[in-house]
C-alpha cells in the first residue's frame, strides 16, 4: 500500500478551501470508515473516537474536510458548513461543464470532481488503487443521505463529460473501472445517467458502455436495466399497424429511452464475450428487440425514427439489427446470420409490409443452426400470444408459427393445444393473424405425430381457400400441398377431393401468379395422391380442369406455365392418355400440330364433351392475357375440325363465330390471324 499511497499522494495541496478531490485518497478512505465506527482499511484497529482539529484552518491532510463532520450520535458524515461561502457552495452545486480539465478547480463540495481528481490521482495505482477508490466512492455517497441518487448521477455525468479529455492509457481504464465500481452498487442510477447521451450514442457514452461491457461483474446488472428501457411502456390496448400513429406526447420521452437503450445494447452486445452475461435472459433480448424492429418499422416511433446520426448504422432499426448480429454472432449463430443475409431476412425485418415476414425467416433460420435456444425462446413467447399490445403479439405469433417447424419444439405443448390455438386464429378479424395461423397448420402438417388433426386442419384450410387476401390463399394452397404429402393422410385428404377441386377450379385462373401457379401444382399433387377408391372422382376433376390446364401452357407466368405442364403430366399417367411428348411439345415449341393432335385425341375418347371443351375455351377469347386468348383461339379451330358436325350444337356454333368475328379488330397482330 505504500507504493500506492505515494501515487495517491501526488499533486500540489489545494490550500484551506480547496474541494474534496484535494484529499489523499487512503485517508480520505480511513476518516470515514474510522467516523463510523468501522475498522481501518489497512491497520485493521479498532475503531477509535475521532479528534477534533485544532486548528480548523491547518493543511487538508487528516480525514477531515470542511464539508463532512461526523455525527456524534450515529458516526456517519454530514454536512456541516463552516462558514457561509462554504454552505452556499455546497447547498447548490455548481452543474459539471465537459470542457473542463480533469485538474481545473470547481465548486468545493462537488463529487464529480472528487471522482475526477482521484482518477487522475490512481493513474499509477493498479488494481489496489482501484478496490480503494470504490470504497472511497461508495463511502462518500452513502454518507450523502437522501441526495445518493443525484450524487451518483452528477459523478457518472463527471465521467462522461471528461472521457474525451483523458489521455489514452492507465487515466482512462481507471475511469472505466471507477464507473463499474458505481454501477456495481447503483446500476439504475448509473444507466438513467447514461442514456440521454446515446440518442445519438456520441463516442464518449459509447466507451462508457463498452467498459461497463467488459467488466463481468456489472455487465448483468447493466443489461437487465437496458432490457426493461428496450421493452418499454406498454402500447395502448387496440392500435393497429396500419393506423397506428406516433407516440404521445406523455409517452415521447419513455419511447425516447427504449429507442437509447437499443443503441446502448448494440454497444455493449458488440464486446466479445459479452453475449455470456445475457444467459437465462437470451430469449428475451432476442424477442425485445425483434419487437423494437416491429414498433420501428410502423412508425410507432416517429418523431424519434428521424434522428440522424453520424456514421453507420444509419437508423434506428439499424441498431437494432446490428445489435441482434452481435448476439447471435456471440452465441455461436453466426450461420443464422448468414441466412438472414442471403434470404434478405434483416431487409425485411426493417420494412413496414415485409417485418413479419422477417421474422418467419429468423424463426426458421434459429431452428436450422440455433437450437439450443428454441425451448428458452418457445416458453417466452407463451404468455406474449395474449398480450393486449399489438406489435408484440404479432412478433410473438410471427415466432410461434415459425418454431413450430422444430418438432421437438413443437411436442412442448399438447398436441390438441397447438392445433386449437391455430384454428382459433382463423376467426380473428386481423387478417395477418389468420394468415399466421395458416403458416402455422402448414407447419403443423410436417409433424408426424400430428396425423389425427387432420380432419380439422383441412377444413380449416379448404375455408381459406375462398378469403380475399392472396396472403391467405397462398398459405392455405401451401399447407394442404404438405398434407397431401403426408403419407398417413393420404386416406383422409381422398375423403376430401371433391370439396377441394371444386375450391380448386376457380384458382386456376387467378389474377396473381404464384396463387394461380400453386393452385395449379396442387392440382397435380392431388391427382397423384388420392386413392384408387376415388379415382372416378379424379377422373371428374381432371376432365373439367382439362381446358384449363391445356391452354396453361402459354401463361405468360414461366411459374404457372411450368405447373401446367407437370400437373398435365401427372394426369396424363393417371388417365393413362399418352400425350405426354404432345403435351411437352406444346409446353416448349407452341407447335400448332401438337395441339391439334391432341384436340383429335380428345374429340376420340370423350365425344360427349367436346361441347363442353368449346363452351369452356370459349371463355378465354376475352382474356386479358394475349397468349391465352390466341391458343384458346386455336384450339377452338382445331377441336371443331375433328367433330362431327352433326355433334355441335347451332346455339353454341353462332356465339362462337359472333366471338371469333369480335377478334377480328383486336389490337394485336396475332389474334387477327388466329380468327380467321
Amino acid at each position: 500500500m505504500a507504493r500506492g499511497r505515494r501515487g495517491w499522494g501526488g499533486g500540489e495541496p489545494r490550500g484551506q478551501a480547496g474541494p474534496l478531490g484535494a484529499l489523499t485518497l487512503a485517508a480520505l478512505a480511513e476518516g470515514i470508515q474510522i467516523s463510523r465506527g468501522a475498522t481501518g482499511p489497512s491497520q485493521g484497529q479498532p475503531p477509535q473516537e475521532p479528534k477534533e482539529p485544532e486548528n480548523p484552518t491547518e493543511a487538508v491532510t487528516t480525514p477531515r474536510t470542511e464539508g463532512l463532520e461526523p455525527d456524534p450520535a450515529t458516526g456517519d458524515l454530514k454536512n456541516e458548513p463552516c462558514s457561509s461561502k462554504a454552505s452556499s457552495s455546497e447547498s447548490e452545486p455548481q452543474p459539471w461543464e465537459p470542457e473542463q480539465h480533469p485538474q481545473c478547480l470547481l465548486a468545493p463540495g462537488s463529487l464529480a470532481d472528487f471522482a475526477l481528481q482521484t482518477v487522475v490521482c490512481l493513474e499509477d495505482a493498479g488494481i489496489s488503487g482501484t478496490h480503494a477508490l470504490a470504497f472511497s466512492l461508495s463511502s462518500a455517497l452513502e454518507a450523502q443521505g437522501g441526495q445518493l441518487p443525484e450524487k451518483v448521477r452528477e459523478v457518472v455525468q463527471g465521467l462522461h463529460g471528461q472521457m474525451a479529455q483523458l489521455v489514452e492509457g492507465r487515466a482512462r481504464r481507471v475511469a472505466l473501472r471507477a464507473l463499474c465500481s458505481l454501477a456495481a452498487e447503483h446500476t439504475q442510477e448509473v444507466v438513467q445517467t447514461l442514456l440521454p447521451h446515446s440518442l445519438p450514442c456520441d463516442r464518449a457514452a459509447a466507451e462508457l458502455w463498452r467498459g461497463l461491457s467488459r467488466n463481468q461483474r456489472v455487465n448483468g446488472l447493466v443489461l437487465v436495466h437496458l432490457l426493461q428501457e428496450v421493452k418499454g411502456p406498454p402500447q395502448s390496448q387496440g392500435l393497429s399497424p396500419s393506423s397506428s400513429p406516433g407516440p404521445s406526447r406523455q409517452d415521447a420521452k419513455p419511447h425516447t429511452q427504449a429507442l437509447a437503450a437499443t443503441r446502448a445494447l448494440g454497444e455493449m452486445l458488440s464486446v466479445s464475450g459479452c453475449v455470456a452475461a445475457t444467459r437465462g435472459f437470451y430469449p428475451q433480448v432476442l424477442i425485445a428487440l425483434v419487437t423494437q424492429l416491429h414498433q420501428l418499422a410502423w412508425g410507432v416511433h416517429s418523431p424519434q425514427a428521424q434522428v440522424k446520426v453520424r456514421g453507420p448504422p444509419s437508423n434506428h432499426a439499424s441498431c437494432a439489427v446490428e445489435a441482434l448480429k452481435a448476439l447471435l454472432s456471440g452465441d455461436g449463430g453466426r450461420m443464422v446470420v448468414t441466412c438472414m443475409e442471403q434470404s434478405g431476412g434483416w431487409r425485411r425485418l426493417m420494412g413496414s409490409g415485409t417485418h413479419l415476414e422477417g421474422v418467419l425467416l429468423l424463426a426458421s433460420a434459429l431452428v436450422a443452426h440455433a437450437d439450443h435456444h428454441l425451448r428458452g425462446l418457445f416458453a417466452d413467447l407463451l404468455p406474449r400470444l395474449q398480450s393486449p399490445d399489438k406489435a408484440p403479439r404479432l412478433t410473438a405469433m410471427a415466432f410461434f408459427t415459425g418454431l413450430l417447424q422444430s418438432q421437438p419444439t413443437a411436442r412442448l405443448l399438447r398436441d390438441e393445444a397447438i392445433v386449437q390455438r391455430l384454428t382459433a386464429w382463423q376467426g380473428d378479424p386481423e387478417p395477418t393473424v389468420r394468415w399466421l395461423g395458416l403458416l402455422g397448420l402448414g407447419h403443423l402438417a410436417l409433424n408426424h405425430r400430428k396425423a389425427r388433426h387432420v380432419g380439422t386442419l383441412l377444413r380449416a384450410l379448404l375455408d381459406a381457400l375462398g378469403e380475399a387476401d392472396t396472403r391467405l390463399v397462398g398459405a392455405a394452397l401451401g399447407a394442404l400441398r404438405r398434407l397431401l404429402l403426408r403419407p398417413r393422410a393420404r386416406a383422409r385428404v381422398s375423403a376430401y377431393c371433391a370439396s377441394l377441386g371444386t375450391r380448386l377450379r376457380p384458382l386456376l385462373d387467378h389474377c396473381q401468379d404464384s396463387v394461380r401457379a400453386s393452385a395449379i401444382g396442387l392440382l397435380g399433387t392431388l391427382v397423384g395422391r388420392c386413392s384408387l377408391r376415388r379415382a372416378r372422382m379424379v377422373r371428374e376433376l381432371v376432365l373439367g380442369s382439362l381446358v384449363t390446364l391445356l391452354l396453361r401452357l402459354q401463361d405468360p407466368s414461366l411459374d404457372a406455365a411450368q405447373s401446367a405442364e407437370w400437373t398435365l403430366a401427372r394426369c396424363d399417367r393417371f388417365l393413362h392418355w399418352k400425350l405426354l411428348e404432345e403435351i411437352s411439345t406444346m409446353a416448349h415449341y407452341d407447335s400448332p400440330e401438337a395441339l391439334s393432335r391432341t384436340c383429335g385425341r380428345l374429340v376420340q375418347w370423350y365425344p360427349r364433351r367436346a361441347s363442353d371443351f368449346l363452351s369452356q375455351a370459349q371463355g378465354y377469347l376475352r382474356s386479358p392475357e394475349v397468349p391465352i386468348r390466341r391458343v384458346a383461339a386455336m384450339f377452338i379451330g382445331f377441336l371443331i375440325h375433328h367433330m362431327d358436325p352433326d355433334c355441335v350444337n347451332p346455339g353454341l356454333v353462332d356465339s362462337l363465330l359472333h366471338d371469333l368475328g369480335e377478334m377480328q379488330w383486336d389490337a394485336e397482330t396475332c389474334i387477327r390471324d388466329v380468327s380467321h
